[in-house]
This record gives C-alpha cells, sequence and structure tokens, in this order.
C-alpha cells in the first residue's frame, strides 16, 4: 500500500510500530548451534553466511528493507520514517544483523545517488535481496588509511580495464558476487587524486583470488584479494574515468553515516551499558559485586551518559533548527564516538571481571561464555574500518571546525 500524508498521522505511526514489533517476535531465528558473528566484518564460515544471508532475504520479502528505495529498482518508495521504526525495533529485539551491509549502506545509496539507469536496474534489486553480496576494494597493505596514495592499477585496453594489485581487509569478500573498488588509472598525474577511478567489478572473473585472514579472535572475517591481469568491460566504471576520488568521498560519507539514504537495518549487535550493569551485578571484585565498588558505579555512570547522550544526539541531528550552527557536525562526529565508545564500553566489561577476563570463548568459567573478550577484540575494527579515529579527529577538526591542514 502506497503511502499519503495522513498516513503518517501520530496514530498510523504507533500502529505500524506494533505491526513491526509483532512480525519481528514472530519471526526472528533461534539462535543456532554455532557462533554468530557480531558484524559484517566477522562473518568467516558458509555456515555464518547462509544462515545471515537467509534471514536478510526473509526480512527484505516481508517489505521491512529497503522500503525507501524505488519501487522501480525493487525498494519499498515508502516514507523513510517507516524504515526508521524498522529498523530501531530490529536492534531493540537483538536480531541478526543485514550480513549485505556494504551493499546496503554503502554501494547501494551511491549507486542510487550516482550510478546510471543500467547500473541501477543491475544492481539495486540484487543488494536488497541479498542475492547479490557487495564487498569493498579500497585499502590496500602498504598505503594503510592513505586512501589517495592507492596504487592498484586499472589499466585501459580498448573496452575493458585490466586489474593488477592488491586490497586488503575486504571484508565478506569470499562471498561477495561484487566490488566497489578505487584503482589507479592514470600513474603518471602530478596530482595523486586526479588519477583515480572508481569502478563496480565482478567478483568471479579469472585473475582474482581472495585469501582470508585470521584474526586475533581466531576467526576469518577479513581477506586480501590480489588481482593479476583481471579484465573487467569500461561499463564498469561509475562517474568519469579519473574522478574516482569525489566517487571515494561520497561513498566514505554513507559509510560513515554523514549522509543518509542506506536501505535500513543494523549492522552489527553492539553491546550496551545495560547490559554491562546486569554484569558488574554478576562479577565480583573483593569478593562483593562488582557494582558495589564505587569507583566502578562512577564509571558505569559516565558511560550510561554517554550512551544516552549519543541517542540525544542522534534524534537532535535530525531536527535543523537545532543543528544550523554546525548542521554536519552530529553526522561527522558519530563513527568517531561511536566506534570509540564501544572500544571503552567493552574494555571495561573486561575490567570487572578481574582476572576472569582472561578466559575467552569456549572456557567454561568465562563469564557471558567469553563474548565480551570477542567483542573488546573485535571492537577494534571500527576504529579502523572507514577511516581510523585519528584520521576522523583531523575530518572534524577541518571540515566542521574549519581547523586549518598541517
Amino acid at each position: 500500500m502506497s503511502q499519503t500524508q495522513d498516513d503518517l498521522s501520530p496514530q498510523y505511526l504507533k500502529e505500524f510500530s506494533h505491526e513491526v514489533e509483532a512480525w519481528f517476535t514472530a519471526n526472528k531465528p533461534a539462535e543456532p548451534d554455532f557462533l554468530l558473528p557480531q558484524s559484517f566484518m566477522e562473518v568467516g564460515t558458509d555456515e555464518q553466511f547462509y544462515f545471515l544471508r537467509d534471514w536478510q532475504k526473509k526480512v527484505y520479502e516481508a517489505g521491512y528493507l529497503g522500503m525507501a528505495w524505488p519501487k522501480e529498482y525493487g525498494g519499498g518508495g515508502r516514507p523513510q520514517v517507516l524504515q526508521d521504526i524498522v529498523t530501531r525495533e530490529m536492534v531493540k529485539q537483538k536480531t541478526p544483523f543485514m550480513t549485505n551491509t556494504i551493499g546496503l549502506n554503502w554501494a547501494g545509496p551511491l549507486i542510487l545517488n550516482m550510478g546510471t539507469e543500467e547500473q541501477k536496474k543491475a544492481y539495486i534489486p540484487g543488494i536488497l535481496s541479498a542475492d547479490d553480496i557487495w564487498c569493498q576494494g579500497f585499502s590496500e597493505p602498504d598505503h594503510g588509511s592513505d586512501l589517495g596514495n592507492a596504487q592498484l592499477k586499472a589499466t585501459r585496453d580498448g573496452d575493458e580495464f585490466v586489474l593488477n594489485g592488491s586490497k586488503i581487509w575486504t571484508s565478506l569478500g569470499r562471498h561477495a558476487k561484487y566490488m566497489i573498488l578505487l584503482a589507479r588509472t592514470n600513474p603518471n598525474t602530478n596530482n595523486k587524486y586526479e588519477g583515480l577511478s572508481f569502478f563496480l567489478i565482478p567478483m568471479q572473473i579469472p585473475g582474482i583470488e581472495v585469501v582470508p585472514i585470521k584474526k586475533l579472535t581466531g576467526e576469518y572475517g577479513f581477506n586480501q584479494t590480489f588481482f593479476t591481469d583481471a579484465r573487467i568491460p569500461a561499463s564498469c566504471l561509475i562517474g568519469k574515468e579519473g574522478g574516482g576520488w569525489a566517487v571515494a568521498m561520497a561513498t566514505l560519507a554513507f559509510e560513515r553515516g554523514a549522509v543518509g539514504g542506506q536501505a535500513g537495518g543494523h549492522s552489527m549487535n553492539s553491546k550496551h551499558v545495560s547490559e554491562v550493569v546486569t554484569l558488574a551485578k554478576t562479577a565480583r571484585r573483593n569478593g562483593k559485586p562488582a557494582i558495589e565498588d564505587p569507583a566502578m558505579r562512577d564509571k558505569l555512570v559516565q558511560l550510561i551518559i554517554e550512551e544516552r547522550s549519543m541517542a540525544l544526539n542522534s534524534s537532535r541531528a535530525r531536527i535543523k533548527a537545532l543543528t544550523a550552527e554546525r548542521p554536519h557536525a552530529i553526522a561527522m562526529s558519530g563513527k568517531l564516538v561511536g566506534s570509540e565508545y564501544a572500544r571503552r564500553l567493552n574494555q571495561f566489561a573486561l575490567s570487572l571481571q578481574g582476572a576472569n577476563a582472561s578466559y575467552y570463548v569456549g572456557d567454561p568459567q568465562a563469564y557471558d561464555r567469553g563474548l565480551w573478550q570477542r567483542s573488546y577484540f573485535n571492537a577494534f575494527s571500527a576504529t579502523i574500518g572507514g577511516g581510523t579515529s585519528e584520521v576522523q579527529h583531523n575530518i572534524i577538526g577541518e571540515r566542521v571546525l574549519g581547523l586549518p591542514k598541517n
């Protein structure tokens, strides 16, 4: 049913919220007999991948994903506020995350904003249904966060480009059908940013090899992808040849949440401070529950304040009158603030456990099956992906505060 302005009345939104709550309560899958990843960056096994892919497909077929994307490309064509209600309910009920995160949140919005009509029709439906998984080819082994210095070569040969080089940290690369790729098409320009081009490339072609990387947690979520004379059609180019830097910056704006337009759903199952409060009541320090320690209580209250302030700022960012002075400040700082908070929250949860913090997943003596330890190690991924925290500080300083570059 298409929505009219009357359909967005408070009464309708309330009824829709109840409908969504009931659907997820009835359809949320039971926890499987294997350990689920905490985010798309930890999807390492086939059983994890297929479980999560089937869940995304079920949510999409029920009409609860891509609700605000255009109907002609497989979306719902409905108001964004409805998708926001659905996403909040998924987080509230701690449902499995949407595994095609890169497609739903980065590649999809990019294609809808900058792609050709042919690219929209070809790629958007598969992104939503999870039939087509996407990965990202930005970082390289020798260049870290210096994205503008990417060296993977894309050499034009008639109506094709020939790819040589490698990309690293390609989450979901082993399962992906497509990759968003930043490559160097002109190595001779004086301005390194002008020599880059942006591609939407197929992964299952000769000359592309994906090698899993074992993480500190013992899981395989990351990969390194090698390109050896891999040929792609020139139609894979999005934007102009040599104009890849502008496309990459637009992509990062979606990735960091600074610009809206994502398909909905959540990309990770984050720990919340309420869970730390529960842990503090169970964990013991000096023979007493950790929550009775005044120092621990003080730190816990500070974390509660921080989490609440992030939630309120998220609401504040949507009210123009409250952000007129610095309209992009909250959006551009969200990734930095959220990822660093998650890291400190998990670190504090470990400090509550004392010597028990040395246990890990699988140890019978571990609190909460050792998932806090796993969550702490995994939290560092978010402080690096999408630009390290150091890079984010520079971006905020330059683009929000107007400070000069070093």
